[in-house]
């Protein structure tokens, strides 16, 4: 008898470093965040900077026009300067949001993953509630009865944003709580908030920078739509959204007004998306994706 021997199929090496022709999106998702969160940072230490003085005889200029890099708005104001001033504002606000937001998740998921039961069904049954609840609408009740602001926007999106980080905390604290690693403290006669400190929280915190990483695009567009709205930053303080607003009188006339801070937008938002395929990956092999594939079994 002659034994034949199949040839077992090699595995697919998993690729490491970097190749131009396969991870040009996450260097193209670098190049425009790197412009945009140089030119908010460094145009201000430039001669010239001035985002609040006005002249009205300079009012509306093209870009270049009378030394002005990109134009005048309605006030006579440096349209660069309010541009760098206002992306200063947003991705200060977005970065309190998210951070805020995945901190806030991180502790309700992580309790509600580990302990289990009522507790679990209860702050899940919170997360159910704030969901069904229309952020627009309960920021547009509050700003009409306290006045909009910043600081009532920040803390509506920083109370109503934390289900996503919640149900990934959950889900990694669940699956950690049987660990070996995690059991042999408990035995052992440690405290639950060391074992939680020490075993849990890190690992729960990890799913929470690659989450936040991939929602930071998601919270601009959202401040942004609320800045439009007159909801969020008041004037003479610019945001992207505001400046969008304030130049829709003037769009047939002087469109740029409204196209400079929209390209300051898409230029976060998408440099944002293209860097964080990074860590979402393809093909479902991505740690995002396989966080989401363990939240829709659980």
């Amino acid at each position: 008898m002659t034994v034949i021997d199949t040839p077992t199929p090699a595995r697919p090496r998993r690729r490491t470093g970097f190749r131009l022709a396969d991870d040009w999106q996450y260097l193209l998702g670098a190049a425009m965040l790197v412009v945009s969160v140089a030119f908010a940072l460094l145009y201000p230490l430039l001669p010239g900077y001035d985002p609040y003085g006005q002249d009205l005889t300079a009012k509306l200029l093209g870009p270049g026009a009378g030394g002005h890099l990109l134009g005048t708005d309605n006030l006579g104001r440096d349209t660069a300067s309010r541009l760098a001033l206002a992306g200063r504002v947003t991705l200060l606000i977005v970065a309190i949001v998210v951070i805020a937001n995945a901190i806030l998740g991180m502790i309700i998921g992580t309790v509600s993953g580990y302990f289990g039961g009522k507790i679990d069904n209860v702050l899940m049954a919170l997360a159910d509630v704030q969901l069904a609840m229309p952020m627009i609408l309960v920021l547009t009740a509050l700003a009409a009865a306290l006045g909009p602001g910043v600081v009532l926007m920040v803390v509506v999106l920083a109370l109503t944003y934390w289900v996503g980080y919640a149900r990934v905390a959950r889900t990694t604290a669940r699956s950690l709580r049987q660990r070996d690693f995690v059991l042999a403290p408990k035995l052992q006669g440690a405290s639950t908030t060391r074992i939680l400190r020490s075993h849990v929280i890190p690992s729960v915190f990890k799913q929470m920078l690659i989450l936040a990483s991939t929602d930071i695009g998601a919270v601009i567009l959202l401040m942004s739509a609320f800045d439009y709205l007159g909801l969020g930053v008041q004037a003479p303080l610019p945001s992207w959204g505001s400046m969008i607003g304030d130049s829709q009188k003037y769009m047939r006339e002087q469109p740029w007004q409204a196209i400079i801070p929209g390209i300051a937008i898409f230029l976060v938002v998408s440099g944002v998306n293209l860097f964080s395929q990074r860590f979402t990956g393809e093909n479902g092999q991505g740690p995002i994706r396989r966080m989401r594939k363990k939240i829709r079994r659980s």
